[in-house]
């Protein structure tokens, strides 16, 4: 059954959910936010999803109010006669007085096993915790954060190596193909949106730059999720020789307890650069220097090797 849906989002995540939508319903209308500077001109950049519409579905109308608060947007979004609104990572609040516009109401994909990680982050918290398993919530939206009743889930279980950015990239078409799922089942009437469980309930706070700093206290698989984590922003540093090292890749290379320096680099070869830790080493696999790109260990000691050699003692604060 075919619904006429009014969508909201944002950024890359938002995509592929609006691409699967265009395919098999109608969207009347796309909201996102207004264009916002960006780059060293601070040029005006449109979102993701704007350029999507932009490239793909120009009979879509775009709107990007600055908030949906004043009458005459509700006026204007209440026009459409839409049977549900999809938000996805829209960036702004919607206010209640919204929620009567939709037969169904309004509906959220969140990138977590609600109520594991409500908030901005649960990608990155997920990872730097340690879950085995994350995946993708389609709920109903309340005047909560993150509170609203369940609908559909879908578990995807983190690899070994996977980054904030792989786990986002395919959250992003798990979430497409659930949402897909939950519309086809709620306009038949076969969901019951379940009350989620606030006690179980965890907190995925916002992603600060200061926060990818490594601590090489820790233990190797700590440091691999932390490095993981902030794949691909902030990206993990550390300091060389005092200046700021980006991490954008590293493995384990064992996880027994360390007789060296925590810190310290203790081999260089094929493998990596190898560091020790407070319990075990990992072996860093693509990095970055001040002003430059990021770069794999083995191109770059190909062009530093012997500089590495003779100045890699310790990696830490700058001096």
């Amino acid at each position: 059954m075919s619904l006429r849906i009014v969508f909201a989002g944002t950024p890359e995540f938002a995509c592929p959910s609006l691409e699967a939508l265009m395919k098999h319903h109608t969207v009347c209308a796309v909201y996102t936010k207004p264009d916002s500077p960006s780059g060293r001109g601070l040029k005006l950049q449109p979102s993701a999803v704007k350029k999507l519409c932009i490239e793909r579905y120009p009979q879509v109308p775009i709107l990007q109010p600055v908030n949906l608060k004043d009458a005459d947007t509700q006026r204007q979004l209440s026009g459409f006669r839409a049977d549900v609104m999809i938000v996805i990572a829209y960036g702004l609040i919607l206010p209640k007085e919204i929620f009567p516009f939709f037969k169904y109401g309004c509906i959220n994909i969140h990138a977590s096993l609600l109520p594991r990680w409500r908030g901005a982050a649960p990608i990155q918290r997920a990872l730097l915790a340690g879950d085995e398993v994350t995946g993708v919530t389609i709920m109903q939206i309340d005047e909560g954060l993150d509170t609203g009743a369940m609908l559909h889930k879908e578990n995807y279980h983190i690899a070994p190596q996977d980054s904030a950015q792989t786990i986002h990239d395919n959250l992003a078409e798990l979430g497409a193909k659930s949402l897909l799922t939950t519309l086809e089942e709620l306009s038949r009437q076969h969901i019951t949106p379940i009350a989620q469980d606030n006690t179980l309930a965890t907190y995925a706070a916002k992603i600060t730059k200061e926060e990818a700093r490594i601590n090489w206290h820790d233990c190797a698989q700590r440091i691999d999720r932390h490095i993981r984590a902030f794949n691909p922003w902030p990206v993990a540093f550390t300091y060389l020789n005092g200046n700021l090292f980006k991490i954008w890749e590293a493995e384990i290379a064992n996880t027994s307890l360390s007789e060296e320096v925590a810190g310290k680099v203790i081999g260089i070869d094929h493998h990596g650069i190898e560091v020790a830790t407070q319990r075990g080493s990992i072996y860093l696999k693509k990095i970055q220097l001040p002003g430059g790109k990021p770069i794999s260990v083995n191109d770059f000691l190909n062009a530093r090797g012997d500089q590495i050699k003779l100045h890699i003692t310790i990696l830490g604060e700058p001096c």
